[in-house]
């Protein structure tokens, strides 16, 4: 019965991630349509490129491995998915471990990734120009679709884990 909920909170927490990820995607994109055209061009005149992209190039760099553009764009397109899984994961460990409200779970998630992966490891690791190069509606921008990440991680994982435990 253990591993089954261990297995179960698991996909639970990976396909909530996933989703959470994709409901991220629009709600960002619309917010940088609605930015001043001054912040977008800010924006664009300090950002080194992909975060993404950046950051597979360093990995390959160090593992020593040579990659065409092609196998970094694949890998840079997968980045935002596997930070997205490990938020769901971590979603799942606080409702299931820390029995914490789900509303707190998305919440506490959500700005988890905000606050440690976009604030935080991006800039630090140069994949990112520093964060206050870059306008306040970029940073306003990412704190509002990690909120939407946290709701769709929470309802999805929620509905996985509620149609488990009644099996």
């Amino acid at each position: 019965m253990r591993t089954r909920n261990v297995v179960s909170g698991a996909a639970a927490g990976v396909i909530g991630g996933y989703v959470g990820t994709r409901v991220m995607s629009p709600v960002t994109s619309k917010l940088q349509e609605l930015a001043p055209e001054a912040d977008k061009a800010r924006e664009k005149a300090v950002s080194p490129g992909s975060a993404y992209k950046i950051g597979v190039r360093k990995a390959a760099g160090i593992a020593g491995v040579k990659l065409d553009e092609e196998q970094i764009e694949t890998a840079a397109s997968a980045m935002p998915y596997t930070v997205g899984i490990a938020g769901g994961l971590l979603y799942v460990f606080l409702r299931r471990v820390l029995r914490m409200n789900p509303m707190l779970a998305a919440l506490l998630s959500g700005m988890t990734l905000f606050v440690v992966v976009d604030e935080g490891l991006t800039p630090t690791l140069g994949l990112s120009a520093p964060n206050l190069e870059y306008p306040l509606s970029t940073h306003l921008r990412g704190l509002l679709g990690h909120l939407a990440y946290g709701a769709g991680v929470a309802v999805t994982a929620e509905l996985l884990m509620a149609g488990a435990s009644e099996r």
